[in-house]
């Protein structure tokens, strides 16, 4: 009867740790199972990780459970393989899986934090200086570059009172107005 009963506790762990891995492989190939499943009415943001507006790795992601699941499926028929009870094996399945569960959130927490956004706002251009390379001639336009982070942008520019502003001055972006910096001298 023991034989019997090992045997099907080992059978329900693997059968887990074969579930866990055949739902990390699907979503290894087709992506996160539950991104776009609105399971919370609208109120995830404590389970994907967007609180405050940041998105990041969420521990419910599909593959960190999948990964906790299939470790605690083969942590668990390894604990029966070895004649440990079926509550201990069940201990060392949930401990696997606590720690392979969470080795693959902070690796993809890391992973996530390397991202990086070559996005640059129009606004974020105000308040910086930068450099006539077309001169802006009286009432017209001219054009100024201006470094912002790791990229050099370069804008329309008009002076803000008007007046002209020869080739290699140092200017202040004061406005963007449509596509067109307004600048002044710097001081």
């Amino acid at each position: 009867m023991f034989l019997l009963v090992a045997f099907s506790a080992f059978a329900v762990f693997l059968g887990i740790a074969a579930i866990g891995f055949l739902v990390l492989i699907i979503s290894f190939a087709f992506g996160e199972l539950f991104d776009h499943a609105d399971l919370f009415g609208g109120h995830d943001a404590d389970f994907h990780g967007e609180a405050g507006g940041e998105a990041g790795v969420s521990f419910l992601s599909s593959r960190v459970i999948s990964v906790f699941v299939t470790a605690f499926g083969g942590f668990g028929a390894i604990g029966v393989h070895l004649g440990y009870s079926i509550g201990a094996s069940t201990g060392m399945g949930l401990a696997g899986g606590l720690v392979f569960g969470g080795l693959i959130y902070a690796f993809a927490s890391f992973l996530y934090s390397q991202q990086a956004s070559t996005d640059i706002r129009v606004s974020d251009l105000v308040g910086h200086t930068g450099e006539v390379i077309v001169a802006i001639p009286k009432g017209g336009v001219g054009q100024v570059r201006c470094a912002l982070g790791q990229s050099m942008i370069e804008r329309i520019a008009r002076s803000k009172d008007g007046e002209e502003i020869a080739l290699n001055t140092l200017v202040k972006i004061e406005a963007i107005v449509g596509e067109t910096a307004l600048v002044r001298r710097a001081e």
